[in-house]
């Protein structure tokens, strides 16, 4: 790690944690979207959706995941495993940037599929005990689109770590799923994996904060770059390295970088 004065930085990091990591930061954030439910399974399927969208403008994102919430009924465990086919036509016409009704439609279809086998969304990523996160997300891109019809089009938006994507999304909804540290943000739903397994979510903001204070050094923004991240983060805290995504992400939303740069340096 290139920065020099590291209990100093570390303090600073712990302070935006406490400072980020509580529910009043979450009503302007996609993970608000999860937490207006009360059912595991539509816990997982909407936090799924509001992780997918997840690019551009926070408000858009999260108007157009309560525009799909609406168009299931708002009961979308309900309404993915017991819609008739003429239900469907409910969703014709939805589209997020490049997320459209014929990406939706898959989706949809395999929830249905999954549930009807499985009673959560995690066997889909870690059907093992022992999987890594990026053994987890290769196996589940693998595992969705394992249906005949499979739109190609659809994989733009399940990347995973063999095409060296940072898989950011996934990433994200890896952290809302498995961290639990009693905080009111995260849901902790998931036991397969620990929080000190996760991959840190490498978004442009926490990429420009992790690069400004010297924990980032890769240039390109893949997949080997979340890795270097993330081990960099453990240095911090072995057990729980992305809570720091709280900090890095606060700190580029919330304060444009504000940081003494010159008590980073001996």
């Amino acid at each position: 790690m290139a920065v020099i004065n590291f209990e100093y930085l570390k303090d600073f990091l712990d302070q935006k944690v406490l400072l980020y990591n509580r529910p009043q930061f979450i009503e302007n954030d996609p993970i608000c979207i999860p937490h207006a439910y009360c059912k595991c399974e539509d816990i997982e399927i909407m936090g799924f959706f509001a992780a997918i969208f997840a690019w551009g403008q926070r408000p858009t994102i999260i108007k157009k995941c309560k525009e799909l919430s609406q168009r299931m009924d708002n009961a979308p465990y309900e309404f993915i495993t017991q819609h008739k086919d003429n239900d469907l036509k409910q969703l014709l016409g939805f589209k997020h940037r490049t997320f459209n009704d014929t990406d939706l439609l898959y989706c949809i279809d395999f929830f249905k599929r999954h549930y009807s086998k499985y009673a959560t969304l995690e066997s889909a990523f870690f059907p093992n005990e022992g999987m890594t996160v990026e053994l987890g997300l290769n196996h589940f891109q693998e595992y969705f689109f394992n249906a005949p019809d499979a739109p190609s089009r659809t994989r733009k938006h399940i990347p995973n770590p063999t095409r060296k994507s940072a898989c950011k999304r996934l990433n994200m909804y890896l952290r809302w799923m498995v961290r639990n540290d009693e905080q009111g943000v995260d849901f902790g739903l998931w036991k397969t994996i620990q929080p000190k397994d996760l991959i840190c979510p490498l978004d442009l903001h926490v990429e420009r904060t992790a690069k400004k204070i010297g924990i980032l050094s890769r240039d390109k923004p893949d997949w080997a770059a979340a890795i270097e991240l993330t081990d960099n983060l453990r240095l911090f805290d072995a057990n729980d390295p992305v809570k720091y995504d709280f900090a890095l992400f606060g700190i580029s939303i919330e304060e444009k970088c504000i940081i003494d740069s010159t008590q980073l340096k001996s």
